[in-house]
């Protein structure tokens, strides 16, 4: 695969109609947080038909698995139907113009939905998948904590203990996409046995939580240096009474070390290989301002763009969008083969693609000089935007580790 079809190419410019008409009007509103994102996520879901879609589609995997049949759907985890193309035009597309909206639906539905339809018991996904699927309900998937964040689960101290036929949750986790306002919550916790098991060797379980509980308390969205539209915060967990209905799978059987590791790899990998596709359109759309602005400003008479300088570093800028393009595309042309990529290609992805969104962002605020400083202009937002993409999803510097032990077969 080397270029999109003229049917995604359809597709990408009535996603790029929708964008015009419902998201850059509201940049400024999305960029402060007066305005959640959730409003326009529903909005697109409705306009390309994306809900009604992924309704049929959850009911018909919840027959087949009421019915004891395996299904290959994706059902909940998907926004868009198993469409991997038209998700990764949207992906790329809405980033270059509001990263946050992209973040906050792939939580909800590329992580809290996909681990509760791959995790869940046929009940529970009964119970929350509808609504997670169609954007009615936000999801958020906590597993992030203030001392453990590249050790996620070794550095874990969030704890439940079971308390006759249930269990009480304790602890705090941070960094969590739609955490403030999520309807839906999967969170992650080590099990107290009582029996003096070291902290890094006990069971992960992980739960499913909903909003109002008591003793669950979803912290006001933090100001943050970019993505701010979508909203991250803390969660606190104050002696949380859950049901073994909460339990994921409703049995800890699931919950050896080796299971959930393999369990939260494949969720790095899915957000890792998005990062690609975020790193894409930032890209793209430095791009596309960049070279509007060489066209039309002028210096001493003469546009910018007759300046060699001028012409290095939009050279430079297609190198890397023709780069990551090229992995995004490579990636979706094995999707559709039926191969995933390993953790290490994953990480490989997410290292260069947001080295090269930052380092292309950067250079779009200078090639603007002054006007790259002001907000007016739009370029000191997808700098500020592509440099989280260099922490979100693991920091790149952990990503170094992973591709180097997937070398070494460590």
């Amino acid at each position: 695969m080397i270029e999109w079809s003229e049917t995604e190419l359809l597709i990408r410019d009535s996603i790029r109609e929708f964008i015009d008409k419902e998201v850059r009007p509201r940049t400024d509103e999305l960029e402060s947080g007066e305005l959640p994102p959730y409003e326009v996520i529903r909005k697109m879901f409705a306009a390309f038909g994306i809900d009604a879609l992924a309704r049929e589609q959850t009911t018909k995997l919840l027959e087949k698995r009421k019915q004891g049949k395996k299904s290959s759907g994706s059902g909940g985890g998907s926004a868009f139907g198993g469409n991997e193309s038209m998700a990764m035009i949207a992906i790329s597309e809405l980033a270059g113009v509001s990263l946050g909206i992209v973040v906050s639906m792939g939580v909800s539905i590329g992580l809290t939905a996909q681990t509760i339809m791959s995790k869940g018991t046929l009940a529970q996904q009964e119970r929350w998948l509808p609504k997670l699927s169609t954007f009615e309900h936000v999801g958020a998937w906590a597993i992030t904590e203030p001392d453990s964040g590249s050790d996620a689960l070794g550095g874990m101290k969030t704890v439940v203990r079971r308390d006759g036929e249930g269990y009480v949750l304790n602890g705090q986790k941070t960094f969590i996409t739609n955490g403030p306002y999520a309807d839906v919550l999967v969170v992650y916790a080590k099990l107290d046995e009582g029996d003096g098991t070291p902290m890094r060797d006990r069971k992960v379980l992980s739960f499913v939580l909903e909003s109002g509980m008591p003793g669950l308390t979803q912290g006001k969205p933090f100001k943050k240096m970019g993505i701010m539209s979508s909203p991250t915060g803390e969660l606190f967990f104050d002696n949380v009474r859950l049901g073994r209905e909460h339990l994921l799978g409703e049995t800890e059987d699931r919950a050896s070390g080796e299971d959930t590791t393999s369990e939260v790899k494949s969720s790095f990998t899915l957000e890792r290989v998005g990062v690609a596709a975020l790193s894409l359109g930032i890209i793209e759309e430095c791009v596309r301002l960049c070279v509007d602005y060489a066209n039309n400003r002028t210096l001493w008479g003469r546009d910018i763009g007759s300046f060699q300088l001028v012409q290095l570093k939009l050279a430079n800028m297609e190198v890397a969008r023709i780069n990551v393009r090229n992995m995004v595309f490579h990636a979706l042309e094995a999707g559709r083969a039926g191969k995933s990529p390993s953790l290490a290609e994953a990480s490989a992805m997410k290292l260069y693609s947001s080295q090269a969104a930052t380092e292309v962002a950067m250079e779009a605020v200078q090639l603007f000089g002054g006007n790259g400083y002001m907000t007016e202009y739009r370029v000191e937002q997808l700098a500020r935007d592509a440099k989280s993409l260099m922490i979100y999803a693991g920091s790149n510097e952990i990503q170094v580790t992973h591709i180097a032990k997937g070398l070494l077969g460590k």
